[in-house]
């Protein structure tokens, strides 16, 4: 190379580098911008389909799937005059529902509601908390509360951190509340859960230690009015039959079965003491200490994996009026094996509906049993469960005798008394209107042999047990 051909190889060498650079840079990756995720959008709706019942409307704190709610002076409705969307929503009278519970990052919340049945037109609030339910402050203004089918509201939440909300009635008309429905971003805070409305422990739980019936102030009289054997003995238990035991809980009376492990049937007393208290559901399931000498003593986890609920005969709401009073129907003893659908939604209904006359100003006696062998739970069909311990009833029965609250009940049963009978099948395939299971009182006595309402003339059981229901 000369000095004359010094320039061209200068400027080769810098141009070379120069797309040496450049090829460099154009490999070299972007910088990458951070990957923006926006916030989840929710909406969680609290339909009060999976609510525990509650058919009385004393303050209670109700376990639902959103969370925890206090009712006051409110229940769970399930009749044809609730406003509802399925098979339950809340009835509101002159009270207030509020959520135990913090919903985060809220932007909107819904409401269904309108009248209860042919109730006048009335008002209720919207209340917000943002203090985990210290204090809480009206959002919006009144809503006026005319409608005879369910409404749909929306109300805007602007309020950035964890809110609850209250909704308080004004008057005595009811009103009916339903599908309310939290829509937001982020994570509400809360983790929705199904809860069994009679709940069965789990498989391999231990068994609860067996009790006995604390009487309160509270029992049943023994005899006369308002007394729960007040209608007769129906297939004239005594204390020697092993199969026929007549045990006085004090809160009911009943006939039990050893060999069956369940009750022929239970007859109690309802009126408006025993089911406006302030107890709640106690979920204490034990067994029973004062069965027969060798009786297989049924043990609160006797059902698990059964598919079968734990039925009541004597329901829990029955029985609100103190502790000993709910804790006499945990007894295994005042259980059934009862198909789930049968127990949660059927039964459920004429259990609410008989309440719901209570609170009308009548009174009523009850006696409910079952016979037959052979069910179908949730997993199928089954004669008996427990090691062929516990039959499996193929059929459920229940009488009601309605009467207007007052004295001397006995003689205040007519002709025209309403009786109410009903024969349902064990099934979970069962219809969820109890009135299409509505039959003659006589009907029950030729299905199991006993002689029902024995406690009334005859001539007068000649009447009322032959005809059937058809009262709304």
């Amino acid at each position: 190379m000369t000095l004359k051909h010094l320039p061209f190889y200068l400027g080769l060498a810098l141009a070379l580098a120069a797309c040496s650079k450049k090829t460099t840079q154009e490999l070299r990756p972007d910088p990458i911008d951070p990957v923006v995720v926006p916030p989840v959008v929710y909406s969680i709706t609290e339909d009060f389909e999976n609510t525990p019942a509650k058919g009385a409307y004393a303050s209670a704190v109700v376990k639902m799937p959103t969370g925890s709610w206090t009712l006051d002076d409110a229940l769970v409705g399930n009749l044809t005059a609730d406003l509802k969307n399925g098979l339950k929503s809340l009835r509101l009278r002159t009270g207030k529902i509020t959520m135990n519970f913090d919903v985060s990052g809220m932007t909107m919340l819904y409401i269904k509601h309108g009248k209860y049945g042919t109730d006048a037109a009335s008002t209720w609030k919207l209340m917000l908390s943002t203090d985990g339910g210290a204090t809480f402050n009206q959002l919006g203004t009144d809503i006026s509360e005319t409608n005879s089918t369910l409404k749909l509201d929306s109300f805007a939440v602007t309020s950035t951190g964890k809110v609850r909300f209250q909704i308080q009635k004004e008057g005595t008309t009811r009103i009916n509340i339903d599908d309310i429905t939290f829509k937001g971003k982020g994570d509400p805070g809360i983790v929705v859960s199904t809860p069994d409305p009679d709940p069965v422990d789990p498989d391999g739980s231990p068994a609860s230690t067996p009790r006995g019936v604390t009487a309160g102030t509270d029992a049943q009289p023994a005899t006369g009015d308002n007394s729960n054997l007040l209608f007769g003995n129906p297939s004239g238990a005594n204390s020697v039959s092993v199969d026929n035991f007549l045990i006085d809980q004090s809160y009911y009376v009943q006939s039990y079965s050893s060999s069956r492990g369940t009750p022929n049937w239970v007859s109690w007393h309802l009126d408006a003491s025993n089911i406006t208290g302030a107890t709640d559901r106690l979920d204490n399931f034990a067994g029973f200490t004062g069965l027969p000498q060798g009786a297989f003593v049924v043990q609160s986890n006797t059902y698990s994996g059964s598919g079968f609920d734990r039925g009541h005969n004597v329901p829990s709401a029955d029985r609100t009026s103190s502790t000993n009073a709910n804790s006499a129907t945990f007894l295994m003893s005042n259980m059934i094996p009862q198909a789930p659908q049968n127990n949660q939604q059927t039964w459920n209904g004429l259990e609410g509906y008989l309440r719901t006359k209570v609170l009308e100003g009548n009174e009523v006696y009850i006696i409910m049993g079952s016979y037959g062998m052979g069910g179908t739970g949730s997993k199928g069909n089954a004669s008996t469960i427990a090691g062929g311990k516990v039959t499996v009833p193929s059929n459920i029965w229940k009488i009601a005798v309605i009467i207007p609250a007052g004295n001397d009940d006995i003689n205040r049963v007519s002709a025209s008394t309403r009786v109410i009978a009903i024969n349902t099948p064990n099934v979970n395939t069962i219809e969820t209107d109890w009135k299409k299971y509505r039959v003659s009182v006589r009907s029950i006595e030729a299905a199991t042999g006993y002689n029902l309402l024995s406690g009334l003339p005859v001539s007068l059981q000649d009447i009322i047990e032959t005809k059937t229901d058809a009262a709304n």
